[in-house]
């Protein structure tokens, strides 16, 4: 049987009960992206959204890529500029080779360089076994979870000066699995075994490559995914026994983007709520 999502994927905050949490408002900024540009897939919600605020905080200039859901990106655009940040709005499907080539395009010809790749827009579709598959779910959950990446990243590169940083975004699936979620699992695995991958290709080019692994985070994608009951009790099986909000995933994203993780690359940061993972 093929679960139906309460909400149209990839979800909006909007149609949200519970808004995630994704700005600090006691933040401190340190200038620690001082004059970088940033390029992040899925910023108009969720991680991405909190990931584009932090940034912006700390003085990077954003560029945010979403899918149409153009509410949620103003309200990003619009708190982003509340803090004398500078946000570019670009939307379309990345799940589209040729819109990712287009949407490094747009950036560089707006800001003339990428210092910071943060591929972290994703889809997922919840079923009760592998025979409920579908062909078409299958193939678009990995055009747009790691196709896309490896499209915006091949554009990117040659965007991107030495000193530069990846981000790419797994999950707590792809060391856990999760029966639910059989495609999406094989897909986060894939983005880190890229990771690693990419870290050592690019080793020379002094651009580092790292990764995030958030555990169940109210998003919403993941809220979108489960039914109500399914929300309900979204996160209670981790160790700290809840979701996890946007804003106590971001910092992580920090961290890598900036040179305080200077002699990291190829390596993957774990906000899941206390979950042992051993990878």
């Amino acid at each position: 049987m093929v679960m139906k999502p309460i909400q149209t994927l990839p979800g909006s905050e909007k149609q949200m009960d519970h808004k995630p949490i994704v700005d600090d408002i006691t933040h401190q900024p340190a200038g620690k992206l001082k004059n970088k540009i940033a390029l992040i897939t899925g910023g108009d919600s969720g991680i991405g959204k909190s990931v584009a605020i932090l940034f912006a905080k700390e003085g990077a200039k954003v560029v945010i890529n979403y899918l149409n859901e153009h509410e949620d990106a103003q309200s990003t655009k619009t708190l982003i500029e509340k803090y004398g940040g500078e946000a570019l709005l670009i939307p379309g499907d990345i799940s589209n080779e040729t819109f990712c080539r287009q949407l490094v395009e747009k950036t560089v010809k707006h800001f003339g360089r990428i210092d910071i790749l943060v591929n972290n827009a994703g889809t997922q579709h919840q079923t009760q076994s592998l025979e409920d598959i579908t062909t078409e779910n299958l193939i678009h959950t990995f055009q747009v979870n790691v196709f896309a990446m490896i499209w915006i990243t091949q554009s990117a590169l040659p965007h991107m000066p030495k000193g530069s940083a990846i981000i790419n975004t797994t999950s707590v699936t792809a060391y856990q699995g999760n029966a639910l979620l059989l495609d999406y699992s094989a897909t986060k695995g894939a983005i880190v075994a890229f990771t690693r991958s990419l870290s050592a290709s690019l080793i020379n080019k002094e651009i580092r490559v790292n990764g995030v692994a958030p555990g169940p985070i109210w998003t919403p994608l993941a809220t979108a995914t489960n039914d109500k009951e399914g929300n309900k009790h979204h996160g209670e099986n981790t160790p700290l026994q809840r979701a996890g909000e946007p804003v106590e995933v971001a910092p992580s994203y920090l961290f890598l983007a900036s040179k305080d993780a200077s002699y990291m690359t190829g390596q993957v940061l774990h906000p899941n709520g206390g979950s042992i993972i051993n990878g």
